[in-house]
């Protein structure tokens, strides 16, 4: 046996990665996604194959670059997915048992999401309306000249998305025989969640319209849930503007409509819980208003940018599969429609990203653990007994040698209790002293997990040790755990970030405390660059897509004028004082520690100009650092960005920590 290897940021272009498992009622054979990256490294190939739910049988289904998105009407007989025809993503389908697949839908501006009707006989889609300004006969011959963009909407933009333009989305009711579509929904909003009754005669959707307090509903913090019948006529609204919603769903029996939503009591650290509120209207109730846990995917990883699952009816209709996000895992739980019972179905030390039932009982869910970035897997209701069913990553893996999390427990100063983990770097031989890397995340109201990180075993691979937690802000442990961060970014954050790196060091006495490094991204590289403003025992620090200045950032990202009243609460005129307080820029002359600045050039979320002015003013000052521009790349440039530039981003960190952090 050939002796294995470290770890590689190259590494990530032998990575697959599965997803979107959806389970035919008619056989249960399961269609997936399969992402890899393309051989020009310029993207990703995402492919639908299908496997049997004995695990045999994994043969792509798809042969298209682009498929995603897989749902099985509900006889089984065929499985639609979306692909690109053209230049915008349509509605394919593509028989259960072979055949050609073919465009169904024509959507001007593409489909973004879609949903079978319960007698299978339409798709109710989400899409963009057709602008009536937009042009249409253009000569080809013609020179296109520069247009000025007029802008009303102080939502005008969007991470990932660009500058948003003046067109709505929609729900259209496409019928497949007719292959005609009609629009239901119109007017100034966007639509949300939808979903259909059971009987396909209502649709329920989330919109933000306007309310009497409020005229701009880009200023609203909450929405509403309305219901309309298929034809769009006679659209009610159920809800009174004082709950945020995210995922709406009918019942089995049609009698109710659920909600995940919270009611904005901590802002936008509070809990999501579950609503029932009657299709009819009504009085809507809070379920489980006892469990202080988050309900929903909330676990950072480097391997995917967004995850999570829609509630799943059981099939005698009592009860609903919801994810739950706590303590480092993501669950998925079964909870009874009447609010009586609650039990953990399938859980332990790892982050189960999404999931379906099966027709039999049965549960496929998709999982990653700190050793693996994903794969799926059955269990059997009844018994609890799980199958593995992928192994993707096999080949590649049986190659590499990995670092294995230990997790912890602790206390931080004021005796708050916490969870912890920290990472050995590879090779590491008992009594040595090593330098060692803090690792902050996002969010904040996000989670550190028993899950897999790139990253981290890089770090791990070049002899760091690589320790992490969540901090009060994060989700993962009740609601005081996550409110606490509001109104008080750089204050009992930071200092469960300082508690917790003296834990480490008075705990793990091979970790040299004159020799350490700290990095994070969005939130981690808010608190990165606040740190290495407040303290000199960091000897490098990287800090990625981050915030320096609340001031800026309130005018500039796209989520800046709501954000930063919630979390830093305040405005930029009102409490100029309050923001530049909280603001890393304002402690940037006493900054010691060389920082690197990693941030990309279309990242609308932390847009670039948070990194230039902390490069410009440590530039400035003389202080050693470093800018590094990743064109094309968004936000999410870490999970989902070019894989190139992704590598290179990879390179990079350990690059900076190795030159800067005695060895």
């Amino acid at each position: 046996m050939s002796e294995k290897r470290v770890m590689t940021a190259e590494d990530l272009h032998r990575m697959q990665w599965v997803s979107d498992p959806a389970v035919s009622p008619e056989n249960g054979a399961t269609a997936y996604i399969l992402k890899s990256v393309n051989s020009k490294h310029g993207g990703y190939v995402t492919q639908i194959r299908l496997i049997h739910p004995d695990g045999s049988g994994d043969v792509p289904f798809t042969a298209g670059e682009q498929d995603g998105a897989p749902q099985w009407s509900p006889d089984g007989s065929s499985l639609a997915f979306l692909r690109k025809k053209g230049d915008a993503r349509q509605v394919w389908l593509l028989p259960a048992h072979g055949g050609e697949a073919q465009a169904v839908t024509d959507i001007k501006h593409g489909v973004s999401a879609y949903m079978w009707s319960p007698d299978g006989a339409s798709l109710l889609l989400k899409a963009e309306e057709p602008d009536e300004t937009e042009e249409t006969n253009t000569a080809k011959d013609e020179p296109k000249l520069p247009e000025e963009k007029i802008i009303d909407r102080i939502r005008y933009k969007a991470d990932g998305t660009g500058l948003m333009g003046s067109r709505r989305t929609h729900l259209f009711v496409f019928d497949i025989g007719a292959k005609s579509s009609k629009q239901i929904t119109s007017g100034a909003f966007d639509v949300g969640s939808f979903a259909w009754s059971p009987d396909g005669a209502q649709i329920a959707y989330t919109a933000e319209l306007p309310t009497e307090d409020i005229t701009d509903p880009d200023l609203r913090p909450t929405n509403d849930l309305y219901v309309t019948d298929r034809e769009g006529s006679g659209a009610r609204q159920l809800t009174d503007g004082k709950i945020s919603i995210g995922n709406v769903s009918y019942t089995p029996d049609g009698q109710s409509i659920l909600m995940l939503a919270d009611d904005m009591s901590c802002g936008y650290a509070t809990l999501t819980r579950i609503y029932l509120i009657p299709a009819v209207g009504g009085d809507y109730q809070a379920l489980y208003t006892d469990l202080d846990i988050q309900i929903g995917h909330s676990c950072v990883s480097d391997m995917r940018s967004g995850a999570g699952t829609p509630p799943v009816y059981s099939q005698d209709k009592q009860s609903v599969y919801i994810q739950i996000s706590q303590n480092g895992r993501v669950e998925i739980a079964r909870f009874a429609l009447n609010g009586s019972d609650f039990e953990i179905i399938a859980g332990g030390d790892r982050e189960i990203y999404q999931f379906a039932l099966t027709p039999n009982g049965g549960l496929i869910f998709a999982a990653a653990d700190p050793l693996h970035p994903g794969d799926l897997f059955r269990m059997e209701l009844a018994s609890g007994t799980e199958t593995r069913l992928t192994e993707c990553n096999q080949e590649l893996w049986s190659e590499l040698e990995l670092s294995e999390p230990e997790e912890f427990q602790f206390r931080a100063g004021d005796g708050w209790p916490m969870q912890g983990w920290i990472m050995k770097p590879i090779g590491f031989q008992e009594g040595s002293k090593i330098p060692g890397v803090l690792e902050i995340h996002g969010g904040p109201q996000a989670m550190y997990g028993h899950t897999f990180m790139h990253e981290f075993q890089l770090l791990a691979a070049a002899g760091f040790a690589v320790f992490y937690t969540n901090p009060r802000g994060g989700h993962g442990y009740g609601q005081d755990h996550v409110n606490t961060v509001r109104g008080d970014y750089g204050g009992r954050d930071y200092q469960d970030l300082m508690d917790f790196t003296d834990y480490v060091l008075e705990t793990y006495t091979y970790v040299d405390g004159s020799r350490l490094g700290v990095t994070g991204g969005s939130y981690g590289g808010f608190m990165t660059n606040w740190i290495v403003g407040h303290t000199d025992r960091f000897q490098a620090a990287v800090t990625q897509r981050s915030i320096s200045n609340w001031l800026s950032f309130y005018g500039v990202s796209d989520i800046g004028y709501h954000f930063t009243e919630d979390q830093i609460w305040g405005n930029a005129w009102d409490d100029l004082e309050k923001l530049w307080k909280h603001s890393p820029l304002a402690y940037v002359k006493h900054v010691n520690t060389p920082l690197l600045i990693l941030h990309g050039e279309q990242d609308m979320r932390c847009p670039i100009e948070q990194g230039e002015q902390m490069f410009v003013a440590l530039k400035r000052l003389g202080k050693k650092a470093q800018l590094i521009r990743f064109p094309g790349a968004d936000h999410n440039l870490s999970r989902s960005g070019n894989p190139h530039l992704r590598t290179r981003r990879l390179i990079h960190i350990v690059r900076w920590f190795e030159e800067n952090i005695e060895r």
